[in-house]
């Protein structure tokens, strides 16, 4: 006989002290005592979060009366052995903002499941039903509800009971609940809807209309023109603060976390670059309705969400999505390609810029995601490289690789799609490479051993020219230049192989830069430069006017000591850069980057300096 359902209960019990409560009623618990977990961790965040830290108490009841429980490990309660119905109350305090574990307060309400749900253990794939009910008087009281969990007799974004495949499915609806703007579209033969917290003067029109491009797009990626999405609908749930940036993908929605000022404004016709970002963000995370939702690694099939799951494919997962988020854009026609090409731009010097790329490759970064790229330090760049973006860059070469033999990483992702995502299967770990070669009518175990495996240089000046694309490479011209561009008036004759915060604290000090090899270390408060006060101002002016091989004297606290360090100057680093179509690009390459930009003129002018 299938399980009997599971029945949950949440309310925004008191909002001023951001506690949630809810209850987990099991209808027959095991007779040698009911056990129940709470995730470590949620799928789409590759860290230990340790959601049982925020369980502030809990008690059980059964049909006799109170029911002793008692916690057998960091994350698992049991329960002694009752009569059923057995209900396990849970209070959870919830005042983390972010996309990955819940928050409470007297205006707005949001959870993600896997942080205030327990899970009965055994009980993992029966049916499950839940009651959201209304806040106490006063709090939230003009508050929807914003999910796409199956209603189950609620109204349309409305408090009141839904269901759940399993327990999965329960916890990967995330739910809103406040006074949001609304705006709803159709894309892929499916309704879309749009909620925001946290901001109201934003064009909902425009909005709702780039992102129906978008979503257009990536469902014809997968399965060409008229194709139907693979949900019933789906839900962008965007909470806008002052500063902040994230998303978490799900299995019909995203949660989105981004600034006010990177919401399309009334009367703003331009994508402006924060608009860009938003776009960026809601295109990645659409993406990966396909790419992790649906086409995973065979480590998370099933997930186990109470250990580390180890998959040495995240640089594919979330690097191919990182890829396909801004190639979009361009696809769909929101931006030209020359916007797009500083963004590429902007990508190749965030990975120029980190020498941690000669250390560590992106299937080790993939696989120490857990213990490393979750839980930088100031050494971090020197140790690790990013899985989304040099696993964007693997992504470009990847394609361009392809093109050259007459396919392209779209067929890749069909295929993926087609063999792994409709089947359920899991990929295995050498699955991509293996697809991959067999659509290319070669073999590239070569370009995988080198670029994944291996911590080879990315030859992008050579995988850009199959497609007439010039790199250009300068010196940064200051700590907010990000790339993308040319040269905008003077640069640093000088470099000294450090990030340096406002207050002239060291944030990082780069492998084999002057600072490093003078002994100075990232926590250290530069105090003096020649004799004269330290200001970001000062320090830049020297830079521009000293010559490499210089040397300067530099005191500094480390702690409560001073000490005094002697710092020759080295050459800026060439780790910006920037990119052109090639003015002599044969017609072969010019027509490769008419595909691969999805355009039918020529590719882009030089981006604007």
């Amino acid at each position: 006989m299938p399980p009997a359902s599971t029945h949950y209960t949440i309310t925004a019990l008191e909002p001023n002290a951001h506690l949630f409560e809810t209850r987990c009623t099991v209808a027959d618990p095991d007779p040698s005592g009911q056990a129940f977990r709470l995730p470590t961790w949620v799928p789409g965040s590759y860290l230990i979060r340790e959601f049982a830290r925020n369980v502030v108490a809990i008690r059980a009841q059964g049909c006799d009366g109170p029911v002793a429980v008692r916690k057998e490990s960091k994350d698992t309660w049991r329960a002694a052995p009752c009569d059923g119905p057995l209900t396990l109350t849970m209070r959870v305090y919830a005042f983390d903002v972010s996309v990955r574990t819940a928050y409470l307060d007297e205006r707005r309400a949001y959870f993600n499941g896997g942080s205030v749900f327990l899970c009965p253990v055994g009980r993992e794939h029966a049916p499950c039903t839940l009651e959201i009910l209304p806040p106490p008087a006063g709090a939230l009281a003009s508050g929807r509800v914003a999910t796409t969990l199956p209603r189950d007799g609620a109204p349309a974004f409305g408090f009141g009971r839904y269901r759940a495949d399993d327990y999965d499915s329960l916890i990967d609806h995330p739910v809103e609940i406040g006074d949001f703007a609304h705006a709803s579209f159709e894309a892929g033969g499916v309704p879309h809807d749009v909620t925001i917290t946290g901001a109201r003067d934003v064009d909902l029109e425009r909005l709702s209309r780039d992102l129906a491009r978008v979503c257009q797009w990536q469902v014809e990626l997968f399965d060409g023109p008229g194709a139907r999405a693979p949900f019933d609908r789906y839900l962008f749930q965007v909470t806008a603060v002052g500063d902040g940036y994230g998303g978490l993908e799900h299995r019909s929605s995203t949660s989105l976390l981004c600034r006010r000022d990177e919401l399309p404004q009334p009367g703003v016709e331009a994508v402006t670059d924060d608009y860009l970002t938003f776009l960026g963000l809601a295109s990645h995370e659409y993406f990966h309705s396909w790419n992790v939702k649906r086409i995973k690694p065979a480590a998370f099939v099933p997930y186990d969400l109470s250990r580390e799951s180890y998959t040495r494919q995240l640089w594919a997962f979330e690097g191919f999505t990182s890829y396909y988020d801004d190639l979009a854009l361009v696809r769909c026609g929101l931006i030209e390609p020359a916007r797009y090409l500083e963004l590429l731009g902007r990508t190749i010097t965030s990975v120029l810029r980190s020498p941690g790329r000669r250390v560590q490759s992106v299937a080790e970064s993939s696989f120490d995601a857990w213990i490393k790229f979750y839980r930088q330090d100031e050494n971090s760049p020197n140790a690790i490289v990013s899985y989304y973006a040099k696993g964007a860059l693997v992504a470009l070469g990847l394609d361009l690789t392809l093109r050259e033999a007459g396919a392209s990483l779209d067929d890749v992702m069909r295929a993926l799609w087609e063999r792994f995502g409709r089947t359920g299967a899991g990929v295995p770990e050498d699955g991509i490479a293996a697809l991959a070669s067999a659509i290319a009518g070669r073999d590239l175990a070569e370009f995988f051993a080198r670029f994944v495996e291996g911590t080879d240089e990315l030859p992008l000046a050579d995988w850009l020219a199959r497609v007439g694309i010039a790199v250009n490479l300068r010196a940064a011209q200051g700590a907010k230049d990000r790339g993308g561009k040319p040269a905008s008036g003077s640069s640093p004759r000088s470099g000294i192989g450090a990030k340096v915060n406002a207050d002239m604290k060291l944030a990082t000090v780069y492998a084999g830069g002057a600072f490093e090899r003078a002994g100075l270390a990232a926590g250290d408060q530069i105090v003096a430069v020649e004799g004269l006060k330290a200001t970001a101002d000062a320090l830049r002016t020297l830079l521009e006017r000293r010559a490499p091989g210089t040397t300067v004297t530099v005191h500094a606290f480390r702690r409560d000591e001073l000490m005094e360090r002697a710092v020759t100057l080295a050459a800026p680093a060439p780790d910006t850069a920037w990119l052109a179509p090639d003015p002599d690009a044969p017609h072969a390459a010019v027509e490769r980057r008419r595909a691969w930009l999805g355009t039918t003129k020529e590719a882009a002018a030089s981006p604007a300096a």
